[in-house]
């Protein structure tokens, strides 16, 4: 018998914190099925890493919300046992993998948001998220110069290499919208000094995302009137064959322990 799904509740700090918790965790899904399948052993490796680096910030984001929502659920519940509807990540996390330039211009672009959002969450009036804000921004900080790093290599590169660079640029860009839309729970989050409202780290995140491309001999694209709402628990098509394959094992088991 599967198990029947959760709730959460509408409350603007644990709907702010779910965005943060969802968006760590539908990435590194993503990013995790890269292993043993990636170009070199070295990546192999380095990108589980780095997926199990936010399956951690996902963790500790996620145990901080059940905790506030106040309805007794841990992270797995919250990780395992939602409909698609209740996830809170913007579209862009639960795109398909790509190939290898899609994935690393993926993982650069998020990688940068984050290490902006991380270090304005040390600042926060609630002094369990800031915790966990000062050590993610340490990983967030690696993560986004070892994607830099191969987004140079690979746009700098050769003409293929280029090209995946140049397309994955195309199909990428209308997606980081999402991660800079203004609205209600941002700018409850904002008042109660809980963290920044996403908005307001756009400029910022421009000029760092701007640079690389520079680097790596790629032009910003022209901005695009395209929103996704993930945010807001409207997913696209992949989403519920991503949490087919997430959400099978608890499902399938209900309440296992190892």
């Amino acid at each position: 018998m599967s198990q029947q799904s959760i709730k959460v509740g509408s409350a603007p700090e644990v709907q702010y914190l779910l965005r943060i918790g969802d968006s760590c965790l539908i990435l590194a899904q993503r990013i995790s099925e890269w292993c043993g399948h990636a170009p070199i052993l070295e990546e192999d490796i380095a990108l589980s890493n780095i997926a199990l680096d936010l399956i951690g910030q996902a963790r500790a984001v996620l145990t901080h919300a059940a905790k506030l929502d106040g309805q007794g659920h841990d992270e797995d519940q919250l990780a395992f046992l939602r409909d698609e509807r209740q996830y809170l990540n913007p579209v862009l996390m639960e795109l398909p993998r790509g190939d290898f330039a899609f994935t690393q211009l993926r993982n650069f672009g998020v990688a940068s948001w984050l290490l902006l959002l991380w270090r304005r969450l040390e600042q926060s009036s609630d002094p369990e998220v800031a915790a966990i804000a000062g050590k993610a921004v340490k990983e967030a900080a690696y993560h986004q110069q070892h994607s830099a790093d191969w987004v140079v290599r690979l746009g700098d590169g050769t003409e293929d290499s280029a090209q995946r660079m140049k397309s994955a640029l195309a199909t990428l860009w209308p997606y980081f919208n999402e991660l800079f839309d203004a609205d209600a729970v941002d700018a409850a989050a904002a008042a109660q000094g809980l963290g920044p409202a996403w908005s307001d780290l756009k400029e910022d995140w421009r000029t760092a995302f701007a640079e690389v491309l520079e680097e790596a001999q790629l032009t910003v694209p022209k901005d695009s009137g395209f929103r996704s709402e993930g945010r807001l628990g409207m997913h696209g098509e992949h989403m519920g064959h991503l949490l087919a394959t997430l959400q099978y094992l608890q499902r399938a088991y209900p309440g296992g322990k190892w």
